[in-house]
């Protein structure tokens, strides 16, 4: 239900436009239907977010995306005037509030809806450690429709710090009566691996229940990357950290780039040759900044920027730029207050070094400082890095003179590399628009 609502309200919405404005939902609306589903499954326009505020704009965002998305295959395609332009507007302005009222209704009412058909599923967690505390956590989502009855766990009640007594159900000896008794729908094994022979017995006592059964495995639970399980030649394997750029998807991603990229530098060439310009005239030096950066796998590449500056630091020590540096011109003060300085790098996305959306790539003298502070900063390198980024479009964006203002714009990185999307992309790029046009943080 959670995969399909974003598609299916949308398509609702649709609908409803069609019969106010005495239209047939047939044809053409049917093809438009089918692509909106397409677009938005699964889920694809918002992720949960505790504050309405936040909700409502990932909702906006991707909604925009999708509209000029359609826009331009209908203007490629010469539909556009096939369609009721009454229809396309009220639809257009009626699905974001729709979406809304779906995201923030529904896990109030399926809960309610699952336990009085008798579909709500129960649950026990074999393990009270923190990796078991954490799954629970986790499955108070309602969306899922699991209620946790309780943990079953060897030690005693007392060794069980800030445990309920009602949800302490006994020792591990005791699940499999417990499961068969109360007819326990699924059970999570949340023990150590090293617990190895107790995994084994329980699972052989657990052979005599009707019980769905998972083993939630402790290495790095909150940490995982893209985590799946794959075989090989039959040999399951689980993978833990992997680059969201795996088969289809790394090849979707480069089209993209490549499209945008071409498209981009073909519109801005004679801004950009405006710049190229004014940088020769306002200050001695070359047009381009040329720096090394890591890129994809940790492999060093050569970005390009308009240089803002009357030095080109690309040493050992990279002194990063601050409010009022006595190192940036004044004509590069604009630049970097605009952002514009950042529009060579289209050429770098068009090479295959960079692509649109990634994380901002950072000086090879920063990256070897803040790989030994920051658990996981490497791990951003698993895709090409980008023009714009996650973490830009969340306010880290600017100087960076604090380890903790380094690990906010990391947390963001890793998080665009767990939940990316086509869309997601999409949705950075126009908040990217919003964020230059306030200059947030750019000096």
């Amino acid at each position: 239900m959670q995969a399909a609502l974003d598609p299916l309200v949308a398509i609702a919405t649709l609908a409803a436009a069609v019969s106010v404005f005495g239209a047939g939902f047939d044809g053409a609306f049917l093809i438009l239907a089918l692509l909106v589903f397409a677009m938005t499954f699964p889920g694809g326009l918002a992720r949960e977010k505790e504050k309405a505020g936040d909700l409502m704009l990932e909702i906006v965002t991707g909604w925009v995306a999708v509209i000029a998305l359609l826009g331009l295959l209908g203007w490629a395609t010469q539909m556009l005037e096939v369609f009721d332009p009454r229809v396309m507007l009220a639809w257009a302005l009626a699905t974001p509030a729709a979406l809304f009222a779906a995201h923030r209704l529904l896990p109030l009412v399926l809960p309610r809806v699952l336990a009085t058909q008798g579909l709500q599923k129960v649950a026990v967690i074999a393990g009270a450690n923190d990796l078991g505390r954490r799954l629970a956590e986790r499955l108070r989502d309602p969306m899922l429709g699991i209620r946790v009855a309780g943990y079953f766990d060897d030690r005693g009640a007392g060794r069980l710090p800030n445990l309920p007594a009602a949800q302490n159900l006994g020792n591990l000896s005791r699940l499999a009566d417990y499961a068969r008794a109360q007819r326990i729908g699924v059970i999570y094994i949340a023990l150590p691996m090293a617990s190895q022979p107790r995994i084994l017995k329980l699972l052989e006592d657990l052979r005599d229940t009707t019980a769905s059964i998972y083993f939630v495995p402790d290495i790095f639970v909150s940490d995982l990357i893209q985590a799946r399980v794959d075989s090989i030649g039959g040999l399951p394997v689980v993978a833990v950290c992997e680059t969201p750029f795996y088969g289809f998807n790394g090849a979707v991603k480069r089209v993209s780039d490549f499209i945008l990229s071409f498209f981009i530098l073909a519109l801005i060439s004679p801004l950009m040759l405006a710049i190229a310009l004014g940088v020769k005239l306002s200050s001695p030096g070359p047009v381009l900044f040329k720096q090394r950066r890591y890129g994809l796998d940790g492999r060093k590449i050569v970005v390009y920027k308009f240089r803002t500056m009357t030095v080109a630091e690309d040493g050992d020590v990279v002194r990063q730029a601050t409010r009022n540096d006595s190192r940036v011109t004044r004509f590069g003060a604009f630049l970097r207050r605009t952002s514009l300085d950042e529009l060579p790098q289209f050429i770098n996305v068009l090479q295959g070094r960079m692509s649109v959306v990634g994380p901002r790539p950072h000086a090879v003298a920063h990256n070897e400082m803040y790989r030994k502070l920051i658990r996981g900063y490497m791990i951003r390198h698993k895709v090409r890095p980008g023009v714009t980024g996650l973490a830009q479009v969340m306010g880290c964006r600017g100087e960076t003179d604090t380890v903790e203002k380094m690990k906010a714009r990391i947390d963001h990185d890793l998080a665009y590399l767990r939940s990316w999307s086509l869309l997601l992309d999409l949705q950075i790029i126009l908040k990217t628009v919003v964020v230059v046009l306030g200059k947030q943080n750019a000096y």
